[in-house]
C-alpha cells in the first residue's frame, strides 16, 4: 500500500511539473512573440515616438522691422534684450540659506528690486521663476559675474522707440509678444513681424545632442522696414507748438494734422496729451493714484483713450473751417462768383426756426470773399439752398466726406452726417456752416488739399515704402490721386479766399511776414453723450505757401479754458508751427531771416 502510495504521488509531482514547464514555455513564448512584434513588426512606429520624446523645437523669433521717417531716421526699432531665469531647486542643492540670502542681496540692486521679492523667487516652488526680462548686457554680465548655480539668461528682442512719446498715437506701440496693439505698429504688423524660425533637434535629458534622429535648422526671417511719410522735423514743430498751446489754453486735447497737398502724404501727426510707447501700459504722470483706483475694465478704457489716435480715431464738429468746402461747391455750381454780393440780416428762417449768423453779427450787404473772411453763416446757408441737399452731397461725396479716407491706420472713425434719404431743412442749413454733423479732422485736411492740388483730391497715406534688412525696396507706395473735385479756376479761387481770410479777416494772426499763408478758423459747440455743452473746439486750418502749396495744417483745440473761439485757441499754434516748418521746406519768411 505505501509504495502504491508514494508511485501516486511521484506522478501527481511529475504532471505538476510538466504542466509548469509546459505555462512557462508558454509564457516564454508569449513574451518572444511580443518582443518580436515590438523590434519587428512596430520597430519604426517605437523608434519615432522615442525619438520625438527626445525632440526640442526650440523657437527661433524673427526680428521685427524697423520704423524710419522720410529722411530714415529710426522711430522704433528692435533690439536685443536678455530674461534672466531662475531654477529654485537647483539653487537649493548647492546652496545654503544664508548664502542664498546673501546672493538676493547682491542681485537686489543690480535687478532694481527688493531684497524680500528676490528671496520670494528662491523659494519658489516652481520650476522656474523669471528673475527679470527686458534687460540690458550690462545688467546680465553683472548677473553673471556672481557666479550663482540655477540662474539661466535667455535673449528676445525688445521694441525700442529712441524718441520717447514722439509721434506716440501714430506709430503705436506692441504688446508683450511683440505683436502690433496699435497705430502703425498694428496696420502695418504683417509686414513688420517677419516670420519666425525653428530649431528642432534631439538631445538628451542634459541636453546633450544624440547621434541619431534629426537635427534641423529652419531660420526666421526677418520683418520689413517701414519708411513713413512723417518728417522728424516737422513733427518736432508741430509738437512743440502743440505744446505750448496745451500750456496757454489748458485745453482738453489737442489734435494736429500736417499734410501734402500734392501728394497726400501726413508729414506731421500729434495729440497731446500723448504716451510714451517704450511704457504703453504706464498711465500719465497726473493720473498715476487715480489709475490705481481703477477696476480692469476701467483701466482697459482708460489705456485705449490714452493710445487713440483723435485726428483718425474721433469725429467732431468742423464749425467754419467746413465753409470752405460749401464755398467751393457754389463757385463750381456757379452759383455765385467771389465777388456776388448777397445780404446777410442776422438769421435765416428756415421751416419756420431761426439760426443765427455768427455771434448773432448783422453782415448787410457782403460779397462772398468778405463773407468767408468775416465768418457769416448766412451768406453760407444762402449758397447751399441755391446749390440743393441732393446735389450738395453729391459734392459731399466727392470730397471724401460722407465716408472714411481709407487712410493706412486702423479704426478709421466713421462721419456722423444727416440723412440724405430723407434731408431735413434745418439740419441741411447747418451743415452748410459746418455743424450738426461730425467728421474726422483727416477727412477736412484731405478735402481742403485738393484746394491747394487744383482740384484733385489725393489719397492721406502714412506710408512710402517697405524694405528687406538689406535695403532693398519690397513695395513702394506712390501717391494715388482718388478723383478731380473742382476745376483749377475755382481751387485757385479759393486759395485767394483763403489768403484774404488770413490778411483781412478773422485769420490775421496767423500772418507771418514774408510768405502768403491762407487759411479759415472755425469753432464749434463739443457733443458729450450725445448732447450739446458749453465746451467748444477751436480749429484753425491753414495753408502755405499760397503761391505753390506745399504744406496743410489743421489744429483742433478741444474744450480750451483760457479762449474761446478757434482764431484765439489755435491759429497761434498753427503760426508757430508755420514760423518754424516753413523755412525747413525751403520757404523763406521775415521770420526766419531775423533769426528768430
Amino acid at each position: 500500500m505505501l509504495v502504491r502510495e508514494n508511485d501516486r504521488i511521484k506522478v501527481m509531482n511529475k504532471k505538476r511539473m510538466m504542466m509548469v514547464f509546459f505555462v512557462i514555455l508558454l509564457l516564454m513564448c508569449l513574451l518572444l512573440f511580443r518582443v518580436a512584434w515590438i523590434q519587428i513588426v512596430k520597430a519604426d512606429e517605437y523608434t519615432e515616438l522615442a525619438v520625438n520624446q527626445q525632440k526640442g523645437d526650440v523657437p527661433i523669433e524673427a526680428k521685427r522691422g524697423t520704423i524710419f521717417d522720410r529722411n530714415g531716421k529710426e522711430l522704433a526699432s528692435s533690439a536685443t534684450s536678455y530674461h534672466i531665469w531662475l531654477m529654485p531647486a537647483e539653487a537649493k542643492k548647492y546652496y545654503s540659506d544664508s548664502k542664498i540670502a546673501d546672493y538676493a542681496e547682491d542681485l537686489a540692486p543690480i535687478l532694481s528690486q527688493s531684497r524680500d521679492d528676490i528671496l520670494k523667487s528662491f523659494r519658489s516652488k516652481s520650476t522656474i521663476v523669471k528673475l527679470a526680462e527686458y534687460q540690458d548686457k550690462q545688467v546680465v554680465d553683472k548677473v553673471n559675474e556672481l557666479g550663482i548655480s540655477g540662474i539661466s539668461v535667455s535673449s528676445t528682442t525688445k521694441r525700442f522707440y529712441p524718441m520717447g512719446s514722439f509721434a506716440s498715437q501714430v506709430l503705436g506701440s506692441v504688446n508683450d509678444d511683440n505683436v502690433g496693439r496699435s497705430g502703425l505698429e498694428l496696420e502695418y504688423d504683417q509686414y513688420l513681424s517677419g516670420v519666425s524660425g525653428r530649431w528642432i533637434r534631439n538631445s538628451d535629458i542634459n541636453g546633450n545632442p544624440l547621434s541619431f534622429g534629426s537635427d534641423k535648422y529652419y531660420g526666421a526671417e526677418d520683418g520689413l522696414n517701414v519708411t513713413t511719410t512723417l518728417d522728424e522735423v516737422l513733427q518736432h514743430y508741430l509738437e512743440k507748438a502743440v505744446a505750448t498751446g496745451m500750456e496757454k489754453t489748458k485745453a482738453a486735447r489737442i489734435t494736429a494734422v500736417a499734410m501734402d497737398p500734392k501728394t497726400g502724404e501726413i508729414l506731421a501727426m500729434t495729440n497731446t496729451p500723448n504716451f510714451d510707447p517704450n511704457k504703453p501700459m504706464e498711465p500719465a504722470k497726473e493720473d498715476k493714484e487715480k489709475f490705481k483706483k481703477m477696476n480692469e475694465t476701467e483701466k482697459t478704457e482708460y489705456l485705449s483713450n490714452m493710445w487713440r489716435n483723435a485726428a483718425i480715431n474721433d469725429v467732431y464738429e468742423p464749425g467754419s473751417t467746413f465753409k470752405l468746402l460749401t464755398t467751393s461747391v457754389a463757385l463750381e455750381e456757379g452759383i455765385a462768383k467771389p465777388d456776388t454780393v448777397l445780404t446777410c440780416r442776422g438769421h435765416e428762417n428756415i421751416s419756420g426756426v431761426d439760426i443765427f449768423c455768427f455771434d448773432k453779427n448783422v453782415h448787410g450787404s457782403i460779397n462772398v470773399k468778405k463773407a468767408v473772411a468775416e465768418s457769416c453763416n448766412c451768406i453760407q446757408m444762402q449758397l447751399g439752398a441755391n446749390i440743393g441737399a441732393e446735389r450738395y452731397f453729391e459734392y459731399m461725396d466727392m470730397f471724401g466726406i460722407t465716408r472714411p479716407t481709407g487712410v493706412d491706420y486702423p479704426a478709421e472713425a466713421l462721419p456722423v452726417l444727416t440723412d440724405r434719404t430723407n434731408f431735413n431743412p434745418v439740419n441741411m442749413a447747418t451743415m452748410y456752416f459746418g455743424q450738426g454733423f461730425s467728421i474726422t479732422p483727416i477727412q477736412l485736411v484731405s478735402a481742403v488739399c485738393s484746394i491747394g492740388n487744383d482740384g484733385i483730391l489725393m489719397q492721406p497715406h502714412f506710408v512710402r515704402s517697405l524694405e528687406n534688412k538689406d535695403g532693398k525696396t519690397v513695395k513702394e507706395f506712390k501717391p494715388t490721386q482718388v478723383r478731380k473735385v473742382m476745376s483749377k479756376e475755382t481751387a485757385a479761387e479759393m486759395r485767394d479766399i483763403m489768403e484774404f481770410q488770413v490778411n483781412e479777416g478773422g485769420g490775421r494772426i496767423a500772418r507771418i511776414e514774408g510768405v502768403r499763408i491762407g487759411g479759415k478758423t472755425g469753432t464749434s459747440e463739443v457733443v458729450r453723450d450725445g448732447k450739446y455743452t458749453t465746451d467748444t473746439y477751436g480749429s484753425f486750418i491753414a495753408m502755405a505757401p499760397m503761391d505753390d502749396p506745399k504744406i496743410v495744417v489743421l489744429v483742433a483745440v478741444d474744450s480750451p479754458k483760457t479762449v474761446k473761439y478757434g482764431v484765439l485757441a489755435a491759429a497761434p499754434i498753427v503760426k508757430e508751427f508755420l514760423q518754424n516748418g516753413l523755412p525747413y521746406l525751403g520757404v523763406q519768411t521775415k521770420f526766419a531771416e531775423s533769426g528768430n
